[in-house]
């Protein structure tokens, strides 16, 4: 067994060797030499992983496994947990980055000699780094913990050649935030790029509630090349692993100076001196215990005591008391915290005393809950003798650039209406109007009995649809429902079931006959994702992914894509149109050999029921789908093409459903939305 003792699951056998889990299960009893688990529970059992990795070796099927994959593999399995694997990783990539020569001649013996030689050097990197022990978030591993992470360490050094210390820091870190991800409260790249964008230059930056990084992270990112004087990121979280993983994301990230501290914000400020340039933070939601009995008479509520209920409230002003003048704040709220009765009183302190500059509404999909339109409140600290406040707020909503619930944001266009509307009014104090998206509002239109803040109640509606454009779309949909009547398939004539031999997706794989690949990665190059709803909808690509390390799969013409969740008989056929974009999460994408398979006929019989039900899997909330499982016909090339012809009719008949649908809607909400504003006649 490996020194270290990692473990493995049967889930990570199956990612080592490139198979499905039941390929797992089928080798432990088959083979009387698959190693016998030395950990977990019967129903979830673990395996030593350097045995697995001999006896993958030994069968061949390790070959092709990534160098990433099997570091990830020691992290997950790590004896102290994979929290604890990173921060020792982290440590060691930092001191890989930072004294690349004395990292060497410490790996050049064995793990016992680089345990117990490491902590000095360790401790030489950190200190100037974090700062002194006592204050940071990063300690240095003894000896003693180093024992159990010597040879992951090595392994760690080893991708940092192949990738750099950076991004194999990033990958071991985003593949730990994947697989947990109910225990961490994520901030998207595209929310964190546009809050960084909105603080703009900041020499010091706070993030009272840092979580993993990300805004802290963004604003170094936007304005770390650029800023001519030393940066200084400060991050502060109630949880110590969040923290230290933090403290070495940036360090790895950035030059600036970071200093990282675990303890609880509200209760255990860490920076009561600190007066920053700028704070983004997104702060937790709706929480009840955030100090409201302790905390009474602390001197950080300037604009009023808030009510237990209005913990954001707490954030907002945590935030204001730790600027410098002038200095900016942005932070992400829930919309009720912009009209609850009970945090009324703030609001109206912080309008009137110029410290709340703008509320913007983002669309519902821009960050965790997914389902609500979250806020950005855009704050500057007044300076002490300031004149009277300035007159105007903006508030805006980008509500329309919601893609779908379930797909993903145009993050490029929701961040240009933001800026463009936030910038001249930063300057100037007032920007004109836009209706349905921006508009600067006098305070005192604000000041009623509820100074409700929320953009939405106080924007013009959007000019609705005139009567030349609703005959357009009228034509147009006369145009699609005869295009139907064309389509519509003929009669079929009554015949019993064919008794066709069959093949599955698994062996036409292993044959050769065509390519598997799953999506997910998003890679550094910003292009158009394909989601599981844009197949299932038959739309254009709409979504986002995350920036990573590993490369996506991009579509080509010709592919078949399969959605795996929700129990549906779809697939897809990637056209010209289609064709360039990545493949997004649970999606499949089958590439066909267009010498053994037709990729129409490919995609026409996964799309059957009963082929898709004896696929299926099924738990407590959702149906999944085993691609591999999926059932063909052997039939001669000439006659797939034959099915394959029929089968691309029926595509088309049912995308011209689609659109008429579509066309159909947007007729009924515009002659709605005319009747009720008086720009169409009711005879």
């Amino acid at each position: 067994m490996q020194e270290n003792g990692t473990e493995v699951t049967a889930a990570g056998i199956a990612r080592l060797a490139g198979v499905g889990r039941a390929a797992v299960s089928n080798w432990r009893r088959r083979h009387a030499d698959f190693p016998k688990p030395v950990g977990g529970t019967e129903t979830s059992p673990s395996f030593a992983l350097a045995e697995v990795e001999d006896w993958l070796r030994t069968q061949g099927k390790l070959a092709e496994v990534p160098l990433r994959e099997r570091v990830w593999q020691q992290v997950a399995g790590h004896p102290q947990g994979p929290v604890t694997a990173l921060i020792h990783v982290g440590c060691a990539l930092l001191l890989v980055h930072d004294r690349p020569t004395v990292w060497l001649e410490l790996s050049a013996g064995s793990d016992a000699r680089l345990a117990e030689l490491l902590p000095t050097p360790l401790d030489q990197v950190l200190t100037p780094r974090f700062g002194v022990i006592r204050k940071r978030a990063v300690d240095t591993p003894t000896a003693a913990q180093l024992q159990a992470s010597a040879s992951l360490l090595r392994a760690a050094a080893e991708l940092a050649a192949e990738l750099d210390a950076r991004k194999a820091y990033e990958f071991l870190l985003g593949r730990h935030l994947d697989a947990n991800p109910r225990q961490y409260t994520l901030t998207p790249t595209g929310l964190a790029a546009l809050m960084a964008d909105l603080v703009g230059p900041a020499a010091t930056v706070l993030d009272p509630a840092c979580g993993t990084g990300a805004l802290l992270r963004a604003t170094a990112a936007a304005q770390g090349a650029s800023a001519g004087e030393e940066q200084h990121l400060h991050g502060q979280d109630s949880a110590p692993e969040l923290a230290a993983l933090t403290a070495l994301r940036l360090a790895l990230n950035t030059r600036a100076v970071v200093r990282t501290t675990a303890a609880d914000t509200l209760r255990e400020d860490a920076y009561g001196s600190l007066r920053a340039d700028a704070v983004v933070c997104h702060p937790p939601f709706n929480e009840r215990n955030w100090g409201h009995d302790e905390l009474a008479y602390d001197p950080r509520w300037e604009y009023g005591f808030p009510a237990r209920t209005e913990s954001e409230l707490a954030w907002v002003q945590h935030a204001l008391a730790r600027l410098k003048e002038g200095g900016i704040a942005v932070l992400l709220m829930p919309p009720a915290a912009a009209s609850r009765r009970s945090g009324r009183r703030i609001r109206a302190d912080l309008l009137r005393r110029g410290a709340l500059r703008a509320v913007i509404a983002l669309p519902p999909g821009a960050a965790p809950p997914y389902n609500l339109p979250l806020h950005l409140w855009v704050l500057r600290k007044p300076a002490v003798t300031a004149q009277p406040a300035q007159p105007e707020v903006l508030l805006a909503d980008t509500g329309v650039f919601t893609a779908d619930s379930r797909g993903g944001l145009d993050w490029q266009a929701v961040r240009a209406a933001v800026l463009d509307a936030w910038r001249p009014f930063d300057r100037t104090g007032t920007v004109p109007e836009q209706p349905g998206l921006s508009r600067c509002v006098p305070v005192i239109e604000l000041l009623d009995d509820d100074v409700d803040l929320a953009p939405a109640r106080h924007l013009p509606p959007p000019a609705a649809a005139g009567g030349e454009q609703l005959a357009r779309v009228r034509d147009r949909l006369g145009e699609t429902l005869r295009l139907t009547g064309r389509l519509t398939p003929p009669p079929a004539d009554p015949r019993p079931p064919a008794r066709w031999p069959l093949t599955t997706i698994g062996e036409l794989a292993r044959a050769g006959a065509l390519q598997l690949r799953t999506g997910g990665n998003g890679g550094h190059a910003r292009v158009p994702v394909l989601t599981d709803h844009d197949v299932l909808s038959g739309t254009a690509p709409s979504g986002t992914l995350p920036e990573s390390d590993e490369e996506p799969v991009l579509t080509e013409t010709g592919d078949v894509v399969v959605p795996v969740l929700g129990g549906g008989s779809i697939a897809r056929v990637v056209d010209d149109a289609t064709a360039g974009a990545a493949l997004g999460r649970n999606l499949v994408l089958l590439r066909p050999d267009p010498a053994a398979l037709d990729p129409w006929f490919l995609a026409g019989f996964l799309r059957g029921t009963a082929n898709n039900r004896q696929a299926s899997s099924y738990a407590s909330t959702a149906t999944r789908l085993d691609v591999r499982r999926l059932q063909l016909p052997r039939l001669p090339l000439e006659q797939q093409r034959t099915y394959g012809e029929r089968f691309r009719a029926l595509a088309e008949f049912e995308e011209t459903l689609r659109l008429a649908g579509r066309l159909g809607e947007q007729l009924v909400r515009g002659m709605y939305d005319g009747l009720t504003d008086g720009t169409v006649e009711p005879g």
